[in-house]
């Protein structure tokens, strides 16, 4: 999974306004669509540009990740701890996500004092949420 780290991207994903929430945490959501997945070409020549440079850099293949964790949820210390942590409830429930999903999970205040299988369980439903309302359409 890949992190999403340009602000536009973070920006793209919080204005559709598709969220899912638990008590902890919220999960912005964005399904994109393949149609600017084309290849691009060199600038100067008109050469095709190489197997790695085929996809745009806002627009990459695959499930991206953002981590929104505000000073309100506590200093430094804590506010990585929580990055940490989502970082890897993130890989272990990735799958449950479409193919072509951006993804920012906000922490709550509340997520600092969290016990871990109290945020392993949410995840797992958010994520799967995510996942029934992209099937849907929604």
């Amino acid at each position: 999974m890949e992190r999403l780290k340009s602000h536009r991207d973070f920006v793209t994903v919080l204005k559709r306004r598709n969220k899912v929430s638990d008590h902890d945490i919220v999960v912005h959501y964005l399904v994109r669509d393949d149609s600017h997945s084309c290849p691009k070409t060199s600038q100067s020549d008109g050469i095709p540009a190489t197997q790695a440079d085929q996809r745009p850099p806002s627009d990459p293949s695959g499930r991206r990740v953002g981590l929104a964790v505000s000073k309100a949820v506590g200093h430094a210390v804590t506010r990585n701890a929580v990055k940490r942590r989502f970082r890897v409830l993130a890989r272990q429930y990735e799958q449950l996500l479409p193919e072509q999903c951006d993804i920012v999970m906000r922490a709550k205040p509340s997520a600092a004092h969290a016990a871990y299988a109290s945020l392993d369980r949410q995840v797992e439903r958010l994520f799967a949420a995510v996942g029934t309302r992209a099937a849907q359409g929604r």
